[in-house]
């Protein structure tokens, strides 16, 4: 089935407001920069955006957050993003903050239809008994906090190990960049710029690639590809990506 949509304009045209949104890159690497600025044109607010980070030095998810169109982040961290710490601690938005590693796991799992998973990680600190703000007043007093997680002992190595329950994500859309895709939405990625992007894909409902290059089907070694097309529903081609 072609895939292909003519512009970015189109590919995100229908992202309403409220969506979640899966957003591939790691600081300003593999960034789906075309989409983003397509989406802050498009004008959908009221965002819950699912990252690694939201954007770096007023680039990519930052121009988003600056134009008061985010409402809840799930992330890894904040980073040097200082206007992301400021709304954070201002109340002007939520943050769900995750280990990195089970963000990434959170949302490859929600896109396999794994509903959750039970890891080590997080055992012993907030992010399994709870407590880590969620949201702000604007006094700076703690207004949400996150809930505790249910852990359980299991026997891994011969030995009894407790692990905490982490769901998985699904969005509603996802938008990552790919070096190469077929039309099909078979998509390959670049060296480092491959990190988040395949697990958001398979986490949107409605999964938008970014590819610097199209090529028609057939062309893409099959053991190469890194992403399937059976996550993907659109695909638009720019070929030169502007950091903006």
């Amino acid at each position: 089935m072609d895939k292909l949509v003519a512009s970015t304009v189109e590919a995100v045209a229908d992202i309403p407001h409220g969506a979640s949104i899966a957003v591939g890159g790691f600081g300003t690497s593999g960034v789906p920069w075309a989409l983003i600025r397509a989406l802050r044109a498009q004008g959908a607010a009221g965002l819950t955006v699912v990252a690694n980070n939201c954007g770096v030095n007023g680039a990519g998810l930052a121009m988003l957050l600056h134009d008061h169109r985010i409402e809840r982040v799930i992330a890894s961290y904040i980073g040097q993003n200082q206007e992301f710490a400021r709304q954070y601690l201002a109340g002007e938005i939520e943050l769900e903050l995750n280990p990195q590693g089970t963000l990434a796991e959170r949302l490859r799992a929600g896109g396999a239809g794994i509903a959750a998973f039970y890891t080590p990680t997080g055992v012993g600190t907030l992010v399994a008994d709870g407590g880590v703000p969620l949201r702000h007043a604007a006094d700076g007093t703690v207004v949400t906090a996150s809930p505790p997680k249910e852990v359980r002992q299991f026997s891994v190595d011969g030995r009894e190990r407790e692990f905490v329950l982490e769901e998985g994500i699904v969005t509603d859309f996802a938008l990552v960049r790919a070096a190469v895709a077929d039309r099909h939405g078979n998509a390959v990625f670049h060296a480092s710029a491959r990190n988040f992007n395949p697990d958001a894909a398979m986490a949107g409902r409605v999964t938008v690639v970014e590819a610097e290059q199209v090529v028609e089907p057939g062309c893409l070694d099959p053991d190469l590809v890194h992403l399937s097309g059976v996550f993907v529903q659109r695909v638009v081609e720019v070929p030169e990506e502007v950091i903006a």
